[in-house]
């Protein structure tokens, strides 16, 4: 299970992020960002249950992805 967990999370993170060439500054920038943050709590929380790495990737994945929308929305309304 970790490993299809590890496989399915590189897999969705390599997916997600071959399109950033088509965002903008804010959508790029906050993408980095929230995969920063999202990475770094999810090891704490991870931590926690002894599986700190799939903590880790799943919080880079789901920040990232958080990140890149907020910038997004941003890019379009001028900011």
């Amino acid at each position: 299970m970790k490993k299809i967990l590890s496989i399915a999370t590189v897999v969705s993170l390599t997916i997600g992020f071959s399109s950033c060439h088509n965002m903008g500054a804010n959508a790029k920038n906050d993408a980095g960002t929230g995969a920063l943050l999202g990475g770094t709590a999810g090891a704490i929380i991870g931590h926690q249950s002894g599986r700190t790495a799939e903590g880790a990737l799943l919080g880079a994945a789901v920040g990232g992805a958080a990140g890149a929308t907020v910038g997004d929305k941003k890019d379009k309304q001028g900011y």
